[in-house]
């Protein structure tokens, strides 16, 4: 189950509602089932908890006491910008149980986004209340991360903090990545229900994600650098600062040629991702885009009005030479949303062409609900040329100013293709048909409907005016030769 899903796409045994957040290998804990389930929300693809420190705080020793699987990750704009750069980290992000906002930016972000208030949940702050209901709750917690000596320093301050808080061990982060077997197994030995994984991002993650199957405890959280301020090796910024949401400028200040490059050209970046975002989150990015592809329907099919008006013209009279009838075709299609449009085309069959249709229906040489014949009988031979080369659907110019149809989408398919579609296979209705597409370029008629509805759907899922100026570009080869057209 993808972290990209609403909470509306879960369900649970007993009418329970459950939270976007569980995913994958967690169970459906009350952890995340009544805490974030009304709260969360999506920033950057990913669902992120939100509400208050101590609330939060009770609900991850309240899982750990019970034994509920957790991965828990915080999330700011330092890991959206790393996120965006490595894939495999990316990945661990959306493997994750729940996931944590942390800092301003998340903040700013939402704002953006036009999404709710976005809770500042960051692992420096959130640490103590973990500690305070752990003490109350009389669970353990281990500590693995930093430099030698760090963790043991926060943890023997957090314990004269709170008194009576357990540790169920510590262990510095600057271990030889042979020995991993060896920290795991004591760790599992320590009997602590949640385990705090200060090695930074992305590194903490990805060895989390390596490892989480082989860890026993129960609620295991990556907290980045949290265990120096802890241990009194690097000082917090003062409360104004952080209130105000600056404390990257006192972190920035305290270790400048370490962080210089996260900060003053990471938040740049961060900026523009937000700014991206929440003009795609917004819809001005599908407005852009669908209006991009308008102007660009119009112009090609008024350029095509006044450049290929001669040739059509000249097909009109030879087809009305063969056989006497009417040169134009019209035919009920399905378009956008599965309403229905009467199509144009040149006429390529006899007049009693849909009479006959039933009478070659065991002729059929294409294994799906489309009806292809390669050596179709109904074809007259001015049909058979304007199919090989395409000008046959020349006239749906006309179904392209009247906005029905657009110059590159899914081909138009008949109400009884419609009606027996798949339930993926109606996918290729979300988006508006088109004159051509990507199996039209790819070899027509030749390709396999279960492949062209591949190609639709993955078109659908990744269009862009870019793309739809190459799959016009390509066309006019295809139309040259003619390939899989019958």
């Amino acid at each position: 189950m993808s972290i990209y899903q609403s909470a509306a796409t879960f369900s649970a045994s007993n009418s329970r509602r459950v939270s976007p957040l569980i995913i994958g290998r967690s169970s459906m804990t009350e952890l995340a089932i009544s805490t974030y389930d009304e709260t969360a929300f999506s920033l950057f693809g990913l669902v992120l908890a939100n509400g208050s420190l101590p609330a939060v705080a009770g609900k991850i020793v309240r899982a750990a006491s019970q034994g509920d699987r957790n991965a828990i990750y915080f999330v700011n704009a330092h890991c959206i910008n790393i996120a965006r750069q490595d894939p495999k980290y990316a990945t661990d992000l959306r493997s994750a149980d729940i996931l944590l906002p942390d800092g301003s930016g998340l903040r700013l972000a939402g704002k953006l986004a036009g999404s709710k208030p976005v809770d500042n949940l960051n692992g420096t702050d959130l640490f103590p209340h973990i500690c305070e209901k752990a003490a109350q709750a009389g669970q353990s917690i281990y500590l693995l991360g930093g430099k030698p000596g760090i963790a043991a320093a926060a943890a023997k301050n957090m314990r004269n903090r709170y008194p009576g808080l357990c540790f169920a061990g510590t262990q510095q982060g600057y271990f030889d990545r042979g020995t991993d077997e060896q920290i795991i197994e004591q760790i599992n030995r320590s009997g602590a229900s949640i385990l705090m994984v200060g090695m930074g991002v992305p590194a903490q993650e990805k060895w989390i994600a390596r490892y989480r199957d082989r860890i026993t405890v129960p609620v295991i959280m990556g907290v980045g650098g949290l265990f120096d301020y802890y241990s009194h090796s690097i000082p917090r910024a003062p409360a104004l600062l952080r209130q105000s949401g600056l404390e990257w400028c006192w972190r920035l200040a305290m270790e400048p040629r370490r962080l210089a490059g996260r900060y003053l050209v990471g938040n740049l970046r961060f900026i523009g991702h937000a700014i991206a975002h929440a003009f795609v989150v917004r819809g001005h990015a599908a407005r852009y885009a669908a209006a991009s592809k308008r102007t660009l329907d119009l112009a090609i099919a008024l350029l095509a009005l006044l450049v290929l008006g001669p040739l059509a013209a000249a097909i009109c009279l030879l087809i009305t030479l063969e056989d006497r009838g009417s040169p134009f075709f019209r035919q009920t299609r399905i378009g956008t949303d599965g309403k229905p449009f009467r199509i144009w085309k040149f006429r390529s069959m006899y007049k009693d062409a849909e009479a006959r249709k039933a009478q070659l229906a065991e002729q059929n040489e294409r294994d799906s609900v489309c009806f292809k014949m390669k050596s179709d009988p109904r074809i007259t031979r001015i049909g058979k040329l304007i199919r090989r080369t395409s000008l046959d659907e020349l006239p749906q110019i006309l179904n392209i100013l009247a906005g029905q149809m657009s110059v590159v989408g899914p081909r138009p398919a008949l109400p009884d293709e419609v009606l027996a579609y798949k339930d993926k296979e109606r996918g290729r209705l979300t988006g508006k048909p088109g004159l051509t597409c990507t199996w039209q370029v790819s070899g027509r008629a030749d390709i396999p409907f279960e492949q062209q509805v591949d190609m639709d759907l993955e078109y659908l899922s990744k269009r862009s005016l870019l793309r739809d100026l190459v799959l016009i570009t390509r066309t006019v080869p295809a139309v040259i030769t003619g390939r899989g057209a019958y």
